[in-house]
């Protein structure tokens, strides 16, 4: 079979190969999937630098969630040849024509629904949900502040915040991206490279500020977060794409009795790997219902993988990046 594996760290246009390797064997409560699409992370960008938490020896297979139609499963995982799922890599071997994975990291899909919006579901909508629900307790009418709003977490974060009733205000860096979080359902898109995010947002909530911060950029974004997040308010910290870990005063968490809150999903897949089920089941009646719609930025053919996982590392990118791989 097909697969992009990476011999020595570097940029993925750089050291990404398609090579022909051997086929996996599903071991005992591995389920074995005929991949049909693949989602881009950029997990999969630090995979290939070298700089992820996880560094797997080379050479490796990048990818952390794909979709498909399994192929072959023992008896013991109680699934059946022939339905449609997606898949789980942690945190690697999705860019590949088949996986093999164990039991518990195989979700259900339905048949109708695209291979595509199917990949693009597990990793940013389950960490949105996690982190607005779990870990910030949303209220509805709570107003929650979404940066990078047109990004693949963003853009869960923004549509799964409407479904419970919150109020959204989005931040995001040009016009197009600023029109993107206006369709999905932000109240208020701000261009934070043009305008006062910090003004912006307390002038639209009367002075109080954000109830929930949901941040994936850290650095800079973190710093003004904190200023413009209402008493008792959560600041979420989902992630570091701006490349700069923040540091959090505690005096002046103390003055401002707000929570500065953890969002580690792919934890909760080691810990309490039955509620990452319950919240998937929960992710796909919010699709069914039509309240979330992952939003598909850019599909690329199987070929075509390196060249957008470098325009995702380069922040040129809108939604969810997938690689189409067979049908």
């Amino acid at each position: 079979m097909r697969a992009w594996r990476v011999h020595e760290n570097g940029e993925p246009e750089r050291v990404l190969r398609l090579e022909e390797i051997e086929e996996p064997s599903p071991g005992p409560g591995e389920v074995l999937v005929g991949v049909e699409a693949v989602s881009l992370n950029f997990l999969d960008v630090l995979l290939c630098r070298g700089g992820y938490q996880e560094r797997p020896e080379p050479p490796f297979v990048p990818g952390a969630e794909a979709s498909g139609r399994v192929l072959a499963a023992g008896p013991e995982t109680g699934i059946e040849p022939g339905g449609r799922v997606v898949v789980l890599t942690r945190p690697e071997g999705a860019f590949a024509e088949r996986v093999a994975v164990p039991a518990e990291r195989v979700f259900p899909v339905p048949e109708e629904m695209p291979p595509e919006k199917a990949a693009a579901l597990p990793i940013a909508y389950q960490t949105a949900h996690f982190a607005l629900h779990r870990r910030a307790g949303l209220e509805p009418g709570e107003t929650v502040l979404v940066h990078a709003g047109a990004g693949g977490v963003g853009s869960a974060a923004i549509q799964l915040a409407r479904a419970a009733d919150a109020r959204v205000i989005a931040t995001a860096g040009s016009e197009r991206k600023l029109r993107i979080c206006r369709e999905l359902g932000a109240e208020l898109a701000i261009d934070y490279r043009r305008q006062d995010v910090i003004g912006a947002v307390k002038e639209a909530t009367g002075g109080r500020g954000a109830d929930v911060v949901f941040d994936p950029v850290g650095g800079d974004v973190f710093d003004a977060s904190r200023r413009c997040v209402a008493f008792e308010g959560r600041l979420l910290v989902i992630g570091f794409a701006g490349g700069r870990i923040a540091e959090a005063p505690t005096n002046h968490v103390l003055l401002k009795n707000y929570s500065v809150v953890g969002v580690h999903w792919g934890l909760y897949q080691s810990v309490m790997p039955g509620l990452v089920r319950e919240v998937h089941e929960e992710l796909l009646r919010l699709y069914a219902s039509g309240e979330i719609d992952p939003l598909i930025g850019d599909s690329v053919s199987f070929e075509e993988l390196p060249g957008a996982l470098a325009r995702l590392g380069a922040g040129r990118t809108v939604g969810k990046v997938v690689a189409r791989v067979g049908a």
